[in-house]
């Protein structure tokens, strides 16, 4: 039996490196999971935990396992987006703007705290700005 040389083993290794799969590229996560031109609620701080994706107004986020428990969002639609704290767009609303300012954290008062989502429209009383609260 022959001593592989230094030269075969280096092509050996060489070989082994070509067939191996390729990294796939890193998947996305937090806030970049959210595709363009939908509304993201996400069940964490920072589009962390669960997500939903949403591209029409829905009057009960517990039929999406979201009801009272969101905590970050991002709005990647061209409408403004107001969130009911009552399913049926009923209560107070708080609103996520359209554009690179939609995207945030909840207020804590208002995180676990909305039920239905309404995409555009009037909206309707706000349920107000935490004092000394920063989004």
């Amino acid at each position: 039996m022959r001593n592989p040389t230094r030269a075969s083993l280096l092509l050996v290794a060489a070989v082994a490196a070509t067939v191996l799969p390729a990294t796939a590229a890193q998947a996305a996560d937090g806030y970049d999971r959210c595709p363009d031109g939908y509304y993201c609620m996400f069940s964490g701080l920072d589009g962390t935990g669960d997500m939903i994706t949403l591209n029409a107004s829905t009057p009960d986020l517990a039929a999406l396992g979201m009801d009272d428990r969101a905590r970050s969002d991002w709005n990647r639609t061209t409408s403004t987006i107001h969130l009911w704290s009552d399913a049926g767009y009923t209560g107070c609303t708080a609103v996520t703007s359209a554009g690179p300012t939609g995207k945030g954290n909840f207020f804590s008062t208002y995180r676990d705290f909305f039920s239905s989502v309404q995409i555009g429209g009037p909206g309707g009383p706000s349920c107000g700005t935490p004092p000394g609260e920063g989004r």
